[in-house]
Protein backbone atom coordinates (compact mmCIF):
# COMPACT_ATOMS: atom_id res chain seq x y z
CA UNK A 1 0.00 0.00 0.00
CA UNK A 2 1.50 2.89 -1.49
CA UNK A 3 1.13 6.40 1.37
CA UNK A 4 -0.24 8.36 -1.35
CA UNK A 5 -3.00 6.00 -2.56
CA UNK A 6 -3.67 5.47 1.58
CA UNK A 7 -6.48 7.85 3.49
CA UNK A 8 -8.13 8.60 6.60
CA UNK A 9 -11.55 8.18 5.12
CA UNK A 10 -13.15 7.20 2.30
CA UNK A 11 -16.43 8.61 1.01
CA UNK A 12 -17.11 5.93 -1.81
CA UNK A 13 -20.44 7.97 -3.53
CA UNK A 14 -21.22 11.84 -3.60
CA UNK A 15 -24.69 11.94 -3.36
CA UNK A 16 -26.69 13.11 -0.13
CA UNK A 17 -25.14 10.77 2.29
CA UNK A 18 -21.37 10.74 1.22
CA UNK A 19 -21.41 14.73 0.57
CA UNK A 20 -23.51 14.93 4.20
CA UNK A 21 -21.16 12.56 6.19
CA UNK A 22 -18.15 14.73 4.65
CA UNK A 23 -20.11 18.64 5.70
CA UNK A 24 -20.31 17.51 9.22
CA UNK A 25 -16.56 16.10 9.50
CA UNK A 26 -15.47 19.10 7.75
CA UNK A 27 -17.63 21.13 10.84
CA UNK A 28 -15.71 19.25 13.76
CA UNK A 29 -12.14 20.63 13.97
CA UNK A 30 -10.88 17.29 15.54
CA UNK A 31 -11.21 15.51 12.23
CA UNK A 32 -11.80 17.92 9.36
CA UNK A 33 -7.96 18.34 8.41
CA UNK A 34 -7.81 13.84 8.51
CA UNK A 35 -6.93 12.94 4.39
CA UNK A 36 -9.75 11.88 2.79
CA UNK A 37 -10.69 10.73 -0.76
CA UNK A 38 -14.33 11.43 -2.11
CA UNK A 39 -15.31 8.83 -4.91
CA UNK A 40 -18.41 8.77 -7.52
CA UNK A 41 -18.88 7.98 -11.06
CA UNK A 42 -20.07 11.58 -11.32
CA UNK A 43 -18.71 15.05 -9.77
CA UNK A 44 -20.15 17.02 -11.53
CA UNK A 45 -23.71 16.95 -10.27
CA UNK A 46 -27.39 18.18 -11.82
CA UNK A 47 -30.78 19.06 -9.91
CA UNK A 48 -31.54 15.53 -9.67
CA UNK A 49 -33.51 15.59 -6.04
CA UNK A 50 -35.47 17.54 -4.35
CA UNK A 51 -35.18 16.44 -0.65
CA UNK A 52 -38.56 17.78 1.76
CA UNK A 53 -38.40 17.20 5.32
CA UNK A 54 -39.89 19.23 8.59
CA UNK A 55 -37.65 20.67 11.27
CA UNK A 56 -38.53 22.52 14.69
CA UNK A 57 -35.84 24.57 14.49
CA UNK A 58 -32.95 26.27 12.60
CA UNK A 59 -31.05 23.55 10.53
CA UNK A 60 -27.48 23.54 9.42
CA UNK A 61 -29.19 23.76 5.98
CA UNK A 62 -31.31 26.70 7.02
CA UNK A 63 -29.49 28.40 4.30
CA UNK A 64 -30.24 26.34 1.55
CA UNK A 65 -33.95 25.92 2.09
CA UNK A 66 -35.59 27.21 -0.90
CA UNK A 67 -39.53 27.09 0.63
CA UNK A 68 -41.09 26.62 3.43
CA UNK A 69 -44.58 25.94 4.54
CA UNK A 70 -46.47 25.78 7.95
CA UNK A 71 -49.71 24.33 6.59
CA UNK A 72 -50.08 21.01 4.89
CA UNK A 73 -52.76 19.34 3.59
CA UNK A 74 -54.41 15.61 3.56
CA UNK A 75 -57.17 14.81 0.52
CA UNK A 76 -59.23 10.89 0.50
CA UNK A 77 -62.59 11.27 -1.22
CA UNK A 78 -64.87 13.39 0.92
CA UNK A 79 -61.91 14.27 3.07
CA UNK A 80 -60.03 17.15 2.45
CA UNK A 81 -58.26 18.45 5.57
CA UNK A 82 -55.65 21.43 6.25
CA UNK A 83 -53.79 21.14 9.13
CA UNK A 84 -51.33 23.39 10.93
CA UNK A 85 -47.74 21.89 11.39
CA UNK A 86 -47.22 23.72 14.66
CA UNK A 87 -43.66 24.19 16.31
CA UNK A 88 -42.75 22.19 12.96
CA UNK A 89 -42.10 23.83 9.42
CA UNK A 90 -42.14 21.35 6.44
CA UNK A 91 -39.02 22.73 4.06
CA UNK A 92 -37.70 22.01 0.73
CA UNK A 93 -34.25 21.80 -0.38
CA UNK A 94 -33.14 21.46 -4.21
CA UNK A 95 -30.64 19.03 -5.05
CA UNK A 96 -28.28 21.20 -6.71
CA UNK A 97 -28.35 23.84 -3.95
CA UNK A 98 -26.79 21.40 -1.88
CA UNK A 99 -24.34 19.85 -4.04
CA UNK A 100 -23.00 23.06 -4.76
CA UNK A 101 -22.65 23.96 -1.50
CA UNK A 102 -20.95 21.03 0.25
CA UNK A 103 -18.74 20.38 -2.87
CA UNK A 104 -17.57 24.23 -3.19
CA UNK A 105 -17.27 24.54 0.92
CA UNK A 106 -14.76 21.20 0.95
CA UNK A 107 -12.92 22.32 -2.31
CA UNK A 108 -11.79 24.64 0.10
CA UNK A 109 -9.86 22.02 1.81
CA UNK A 110 -6.07 20.78 0.41
CA UNK A 111 -6.64 17.46 2.60
CA UNK A 112 -9.56 16.11 0.62
CA UNK A 113 -9.20 14.09 -2.83
CA UNK A 114 -11.71 14.07 -5.27
CA UNK A 115 -11.36 10.88 -8.07
CA UNK A 116 -14.63 11.17 -10.52
CA UNK A 117 -14.39 7.12 -11.72
CA UNK A 118 -16.93 3.98 -11.61
CA UNK A 119 -15.84 1.78 -8.41
CA UNK A 120 -15.24 -1.92 -9.24
CA UNK A 121 -14.86 -3.56 -5.95
CA UNK A 122 -14.91 -2.47 -2.05
CA UNK A 123 -13.06 -4.98 -0.33
CA UNK A 124 -10.24 -5.51 2.59
CA UNK A 125 -7.09 -6.47 3.46
CA UNK A 126 -7.00 -7.83 6.76
CA UNK A 127 -7.73 -4.92 8.76
CA UNK A 128 -7.71 -2.27 6.23
CA UNK A 129 -10.61 -1.30 3.35
CA UNK A 130 -9.61 -1.19 -0.41
CA UNK A 131 -11.69 1.42 -2.78
CA UNK A 132 -10.99 -0.61 -6.82
CA UNK A 133 -11.36 1.18 -9.74
CA UNK A 134 -9.91 0.47 -13.49
CA UNK A 135 -7.36 2.74 -12.80
CA UNK A 136 -6.55 2.40 -9.99
CA UNK A 137 -7.07 1.56 -5.99
CA UNK A 138 -7.22 3.28 -2.47
CA UNK A 139 -7.11 2.16 1.45
CA UNK A 140 -8.40 3.41 4.61
CA UNK A 141 -9.03 1.98 7.99
CA UNK A 142 -12.02 3.54 7.20
CA UNK A 143 -14.38 3.00 4.19
CA UNK A 144 -18.23 4.88 3.99
CA UNK A 145 -20.54 3.27 0.99
CA UNK A 146 -23.82 4.61 -0.20
CA UNK A 147 -23.23 2.61 -3.67
CA UNK A 148 -27.09 1.54 -4.09
CA UNK A 149 -26.59 -2.06 -6.00
CA UNK A 150 -30.44 -0.98 -8.29
CA UNK A 151 -29.66 -3.86 -9.71
CA UNK A 152 -29.86 -6.48 -6.79
CA UNK A 153 -32.88 -4.32 -5.29
CA UNK A 154 -34.80 -4.51 -8.37
CA UNK A 155 -34.07 -8.51 -8.14
CA UNK A 156 -35.17 -8.78 -4.41
CA UNK A 157 -38.38 -6.44 -5.36
CA UNK A 158 -39.61 -9.18 -7.80
CA UNK A 159 -39.04 -12.24 -5.42
CA UNK A 160 -40.08 -13.30 -2.07
CA UNK A 161 -38.98 -12.17 0.66
CA UNK A 162 -40.22 -12.52 3.75
CA UNK A 163 -39.25 -9.44 5.41
CA UNK A 164 -41.64 -6.62 2.92
CA UNK A 165 -40.30 -4.91 0.20
CA UNK A 166 -42.25 -1.71 -1.35
CA UNK A 167 -40.93 0.72 -3.67
CA UNK A 168 -41.70 4.57 -3.30
CA UNK A 169 -41.55 5.13 -6.88
CA UNK A 170 -42.51 9.19 -8.68
CA UNK A 171 -42.05 11.06 -11.06
CA UNK A 172 -42.20 15.39 -10.21
CA UNK A 173 -42.85 18.41 -12.66
CA UNK A 174 -41.93 21.72 -11.95
CA UNK A 175 -45.27 23.40 -13.28
CA UNK A 176 -45.97 27.63 -13.84
CA UNK A 177 -49.41 28.42 -14.64
CA UNK A 178 -50.13 31.64 -16.34
CA UNK A 179 -52.60 32.50 -13.14
CA UNK A 180 -52.92 31.84 -9.82
CA UNK A 181 -54.05 28.55 -8.72
CA UNK A 182 -52.18 27.26 -5.84
CA UNK A 183 -52.14 28.15 -2.12
CA UNK A 184 -48.41 29.13 -1.78
CA UNK A 185 -48.60 28.71 2.17
CA UNK A 186 -49.97 25.19 1.61
CA UNK A 187 -48.17 22.12 0.80
CA UNK A 188 -50.41 19.20 -0.12
CA UNK A 189 -48.62 16.35 1.10
CA UNK A 190 -51.13 13.84 0.36
CA UNK A 191 -54.18 14.12 -2.59
CA UNK A 192 -55.31 10.28 -2.46
CA UNK A 193 -57.93 11.26 -5.60
CA UNK A 194 -55.65 9.76 -8.23
CA UNK A 195 -54.90 5.87 -9.63
CA UNK A 196 -53.90 3.65 -6.73
CA UNK A 197 -52.67 1.38 -9.20
CA UNK A 198 -53.84 -1.80 -6.30
CA UNK A 199 -51.56 -0.54 -4.14
CA UNK A 200 -51.08 3.55 -2.35
CA UNK A 201 -51.27 6.01 -4.96
CA UNK A 202 -51.22 9.59 -4.55
CA UNK A 203 -50.48 13.44 -5.67
CA UNK A 204 -47.91 15.38 -4.06
CA UNK A 205 -47.93 19.41 -4.97
CA UNK A 206 -45.65 21.62 -3.31
CA UNK A 207 -46.53 25.30 -4.36
CA UNK A 208 -43.54 27.59 -4.71
CA UNK A 209 -45.67 30.75 -5.71
CA UNK A 210 -49.49 31.33 -6.54
CA UNK A 211 -48.54 30.16 -10.42
CA UNK A 212 -45.88 27.77 -9.72
CA UNK A 213 -45.47 24.31 -8.12
CA UNK A 214 -43.30 20.80 -7.46
CA UNK A 215 -45.96 18.47 -8.58
CA UNK A 216 -45.40 14.59 -8.53
CA UNK A 217 -46.92 11.53 -8.42
CA UNK A 218 -46.36 8.67 -5.95
CA UNK A 219 -47.07 5.44 -5.57
CA UNK A 220 -45.58 2.73 -2.87
CA UNK A 221 -45.83 -0.55 -4.92
CA UNK A 222 -43.45 -3.72 -5.76
CA UNK A 223 -42.76 -2.71 -9.33
CA UNK A 224 -42.59 0.65 -11.14
CA UNK A 225 -44.40 1.85 -13.79
CA UNK A 226 -43.55 3.13 -16.92
CA UNK A 227 -42.67 6.82 -17.34
CA UNK A 228 -45.47 7.47 -19.68
CA UNK A 229 -47.61 6.37 -17.31
CA UNK A 230 -46.59 8.88 -14.25
CA UNK A 231 -47.52 12.13 -16.97
CA UNK A 232 -50.24 10.92 -17.70
CA UNK A 233 -51.66 10.88 -13.79
CA UNK A 234 -50.33 14.34 -13.48
CA UNK A 235 -51.66 15.54 -16.92
CA UNK A 236 -55.25 14.12 -16.11
CA UNK A 237 -54.41 15.40 -12.60
CA UNK A 238 -53.48 18.87 -13.51
CA UNK A 239 -56.31 18.90 -16.07
CA UNK A 240 -59.03 18.32 -13.80
CA UNK A 241 -57.70 20.05 -10.76
CA UNK A 242 -57.07 23.60 -12.37
CA UNK A 243 -59.80 23.12 -14.97
CA UNK A 244 -57.53 22.38 -17.98
CA UNK A 245 -55.55 26.00 -17.75
CA UNK A 246 -51.94 25.92 -19.74
CA UNK A 247 -48.93 25.57 -17.74
CA UNK A 248 -45.12 25.37 -18.52
CA UNK A 249 -43.35 22.46 -17.34
CA UNK A 250 -39.85 23.48 -16.85
CA UNK A 251 -37.99 20.67 -14.44
CA UNK A 252 -38.56 17.19 -14.54
CA UNK A 253 -37.38 13.94 -11.90
CA UNK A 254 -38.00 10.69 -11.21
CA UNK A 255 -36.73 7.93 -8.41
CA UNK A 256 -37.82 5.40 -6.95
CA UNK A 257 -36.70 4.64 -2.92
CA UNK A 258 -37.00 1.00 -1.45
CA UNK A 259 -38.95 0.80 1.65
CA UNK A 260 -38.07 -2.41 3.00
CA UNK A 261 -36.22 -3.18 6.44
CA UNK A 262 -34.73 -5.87 4.54
CA UNK A 263 -30.40 -5.81 5.07
CA UNK A 264 -29.12 -4.35 1.74
CA UNK A 265 -25.94 -4.27 2.59
CA UNK A 266 -24.40 -4.32 6.36
CA UNK A 267 -21.55 -1.88 8.06
CA UNK A 268 -18.83 -4.24 8.82
CA UNK A 269 -15.07 -2.62 9.89
CA UNK A 270 -13.60 -1.19 7.68
CA UNK A 271 -16.71 -0.57 5.64
CA UNK A 272 -19.51 0.85 6.79
CA UNK A 273 -22.64 1.62 4.59
CA UNK A 274 -24.35 4.71 4.91
CA UNK A 275 -28.10 6.60 3.46
CA UNK A 276 -30.06 4.45 1.57
CA UNK A 277 -27.52 1.76 1.48
CA UNK A 278 -27.26 1.73 5.26
CA UNK A 279 -30.84 1.89 6.14
CA UNK A 280 -31.41 5.13 7.23
CA UNK A 281 -34.65 5.83 5.24
CA UNK A 282 -37.65 5.43 6.98
CA UNK A 283 -39.46 2.28 5.70
CA UNK A 284 -42.93 3.03 5.87
CA UNK A 285 -42.84 6.73 4.55
CA UNK A 286 -39.32 6.72 2.00
CA UNK A 287 -38.39 10.08 4.10
CA UNK A 288 -34.76 9.87 4.07
CA UNK A 289 -32.96 13.73 4.44
CA UNK A 290 -33.77 14.34 8.19
CA UNK A 291 -32.37 10.23 8.91
CA UNK A 292 -29.58 10.85 7.31
CA UNK A 293 -28.22 13.84 8.69
CA UNK A 294 -28.54 12.34 12.18
CA UNK A 295 -27.11 9.14 10.96
CA UNK A 296 -23.64 11.17 9.63
CA UNK A 297 -23.37 13.21 12.19
CA UNK A 298 -23.62 10.61 14.88
CA UNK A 299 -20.49 8.71 12.25
CA UNK A 300 -18.89 12.30 12.41
CA UNK A 301 -18.73 12.21 16.55
CA UNK A 302 -17.91 9.23 16.75
CA UNK A 303 -14.96 9.30 14.24
CA UNK A 304 -13.64 12.47 16.23
CA UNK A 305 -14.43 10.56 20.04
CA UNK A 306 -12.82 7.58 18.25
CA UNK A 307 -15.61 5.57 19.37
CA UNK A 308 -16.74 2.48 17.32
CA UNK A 309 -18.52 3.19 13.93
CA UNK A 310 -22.42 2.55 14.61
CA UNK A 311 -24.32 3.67 12.09
CA UNK A 312 -28.15 2.49 13.21
CA UNK A 313 -30.68 5.29 13.32
CA UNK A 314 -33.92 4.15 13.68
CA UNK A 315 -35.39 3.12 17.23
CA UNK A 316 -36.52 -1.10 17.97
CA UNK A 317 -39.61 1.05 18.89
CA UNK A 318 -40.52 2.87 15.64
CA UNK A 319 -38.70 -0.07 13.43
CA UNK A 320 -41.31 -1.80 15.02
CA UNK A 321 -43.94 0.16 14.12
CA UNK A 322 -42.68 0.37 10.13
CA UNK A 323 -42.42 -3.32 9.50
CA UNK A 324 -46.54 -3.22 10.35
CA UNK A 325 -47.49 -0.75 8.28
CA UNK A 326 -45.33 -2.50 5.43
CA UNK A 327 -47.04 -5.72 5.92
CA UNK A 328 -50.08 -4.16 5.81
CA UNK A 329 -49.49 -2.35 2.73
CA UNK A 330 -47.56 -5.26 1.15
CA UNK A 331 -50.78 -7.59 1.49
CA UNK A 332 -53.37 -5.49 1.45
CA UNK A 333 -54.54 -6.03 4.39
CA UNK A 334 -56.18 -2.14 4.46
CA UNK A 335 -55.88 0.56 1.69
CA UNK A 336 -52.80 2.93 2.40
CA UNK A 337 -54.90 5.87 1.49
CA UNK A 338 -57.02 5.00 4.27
CA UNK A 339 -54.31 4.52 6.89
CA UNK A 340 -53.08 7.76 6.53
CA UNK A 341 -55.64 9.51 5.73
CA UNK A 342 -57.62 8.77 9.59
CA UNK A 343 -53.84 9.40 11.20
CA UNK A 344 -54.73 13.23 9.92
CA UNK A 345 -58.02 13.20 10.53
CA UNK A 346 -57.51 12.14 14.27
CA UNK A 347 -54.40 13.40 15.39
CA UNK A 348 -52.64 17.00 15.36
CA UNK A 349 -49.49 17.48 13.02
CA UNK A 350 -47.09 18.04 15.36
CA UNK A 351 -47.62 14.44 17.07
CA UNK A 352 -47.63 13.01 13.55
CA UNK A 353 -44.31 14.23 12.53
CA UNK A 354 -42.57 13.43 15.86
CA UNK A 355 -43.94 9.77 14.94
CA UNK A 356 -42.86 10.17 11.26
CA UNK A 357 -39.49 10.99 12.79
CA UNK A 358 -39.02 8.57 15.44
CA UNK A 359 -39.37 11.16 18.24
CA UNK A 360 -42.68 10.51 19.55
CA UNK A 361 -43.21 9.07 23.39
CA UNK A 362 -44.81 5.78 24.23
CA UNK A 363 -48.07 8.16 24.72
CA UNK A 364 -47.61 9.85 21.41
CA UNK A 365 -47.48 6.10 19.89
CA UNK A 366 -50.72 5.04 21.38
CA UNK A 367 -52.30 8.11 20.12
CA UNK A 368 -51.63 7.28 16.51
CA UNK A 369 -52.54 3.58 16.81
CA UNK A 370 -56.13 4.29 18.58
CA UNK A 371 -56.51 6.00 14.95
CA UNK A 372 -56.75 2.61 13.29
CA UNK A 373 -58.28 -0.62 13.79
CA UNK A 374 -57.29 -2.63 15.82
CA UNK A 375 -58.69 -5.78 13.87
CA UNK A 376 -56.18 -5.37 11.36
CA UNK A 377 -53.27 -3.79 13.04
CA UNK A 378 -53.23 -6.47 15.88
CA UNK A 379 -52.96 -9.33 14.05
CA UNK A 380 -50.03 -7.76 11.75
CA UNK A 381 -48.25 -6.97 14.45
CA UNK A 382 -48.62 -10.49 15.74
CA UNK A 383 -47.52 -11.35 12.64
CA UNK A 384 -44.37 -9.21 12.46
CA UNK A 385 -43.73 -10.15 16.35
CA UNK A 386 -43.33 -14.04 15.15
CA UNK A 387 -41.33 -12.96 12.12
CA UNK A 388 -38.95 -10.96 14.49
CA UNK A 389 -38.75 -14.37 17.11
Amino acid sequence: MEQDNTYDYIIAGAGCAGLSLLYHILQDPNICSKKILVIDKNLKKSNDRTWCFWENKIGPFESLVCKKWDTISVHNNNFNKELATGEYQYKMIQGIDFYNYVINAAKQYSNITWVETVITEIDQIASIGVVNWENGSAYSPFIFSSILPLDTLYRLSQGNLEIPFLWQHFKGRLVEFETAVFKPNVARLMDFNVSQHGYTGFMYILPLSDKKALVEYTLFSPKLLEEHKYDKEMDDYLAHEYNGKNYTISHTEIGAIPMTQYLIDKSKAPVYVIGTLGNAVKASTGYAFHFIQEQTQQIANQLATNKLINTEVHTTRHSFYDSILLYILQHKKMEGKVIFARIFEKNNTSTIFKFLSNTSSLFEDIKIMRSLPTRIFLPAALKVLLRRA
